[in-house]
């Protein structure tokens, strides 16, 4: 290594040990120039550029702070670290930047179907179900032939306790798709909470008669499905991995619990048919901001 680029490494660990001082007080913005600079030094400081995407991260810049997480990997590909706080940034937050980038296609194509549908379905997972319900009857409204929208709204009422409502939309999936029987499981389940055992019975048997076995359990496919948990209880994130080669302690500060991105979303094609020898210091990503 030349002195010059010598002297540009040691320059660039001092911004990042300034960047990491200033995310520990708060000062998130002076941070983020703190770490550009690092980076604008020695471009290849791997370190440098996951403590500028925890930072991102915090200030909610998703689509910013994976750039930065992807580029500190393809610095070091063989680094475990670098693998693990990619990781621990998408399951943190790949739900929330979905949401985002569901928006942004509804403000391009407002008329978008299916990405009012995959928003519906991450906002009712994230515990918004009153938007959740607006989104998908927005995708209903755009495709009214189309029985896939109607189940997962009845899933959405069903999980609410309104089952007249659910029953309206079931109905509708049967007549669009006779042969969906889970849709006509669904429809029996809601006329028994409602009271109606005959008419529960007639599309229990349907369902029965394709196969499926009247229980709420059998029904779950990758279609539609009722959600199966809620952000408040999943498990908490495991605390990062550090390096080793870090010496400066900061003050924990703990991030929101992980969201897991839900299985169900409708895909296009469903809709077609410690390594670094250097001696700069890391910022902890996602869940903490922390000392080395």
């Amino acid at each position: 290594m030349t002195r010059d680029k010598r002297d540009n490494a040691a320059l660039s660990d001092e911004h990042n040990s300034r960047g990491i001082e200033l995310a520990d007080r708060g000062w998130l913005d002076e941070a983020i120039k703190e770490f550009q600079k690092a980076i604008e030094l020695d471009p290849g400081s791997a370190h440098a550029h996951d403590n500028l995407a925890t930072v991102l991260t915090e200030k909610k810049l998703y689509r910013e702070a994976l750039h930065e997480y992807l580029t500190a990997l393809q610095l070091e590909p063989e680094s475990a670290t670098a693998h693990y706080n990619l990781a621990c940034f998408l399951s943190s937050h790949g739900q929330d930047m979905g949401v985002a980038e569901y928006r942004e296609a509804i403000r391009l194509d407002p008329d978008h179907p299916d990405a009012r549908l995959n928003l519906g379905l991450a906002l009712a997972d994230q515990g918004n179900v009153e938007e959740a319900v607006r989104e998908v009857e927005t995708a209903i409204a755009l495709d009214p032939r189309d029985p896939y929208p109607r189940h997962e709204l009845a899933a959405l009422h069903m999980e609410e306790g309104d089952f007249r409502a659910a029953i309206g939309q079931l109905k509708e999936v049967v007549r669009l798709e006779p042969s969906n029987a889970e849709a006509q499981l669904d429809l029996g389940i809601c006329y028994a909470q409602k009271g109606f055992f005959a008419e529960a019975e007639l599309e229990q048997a349907g369902a029965g008669a394709r196969g499926v076995a009247p229980s709420r359990d059998a029904r779950r496919r990758e279609g539609p499905r009722m959600v199966a948990e809620r952000p408040d209880v999943r498990r908490a994130q495991g605390e990062p991995q550090v390096r080793a080669d870090r010496a400066v302690e900061l003050t924990a500060t703990r991030f929101g619990p992980p969201l897991s991105p839900s299985p169900r979303h409708r895909s296009p094609a469903a809709a077609k048919a410690g390594e670094r020898t250097g001696t700069g210091e890391l910022l902890r990503p996602q869940c903490t901001i922390g000392g080395v």
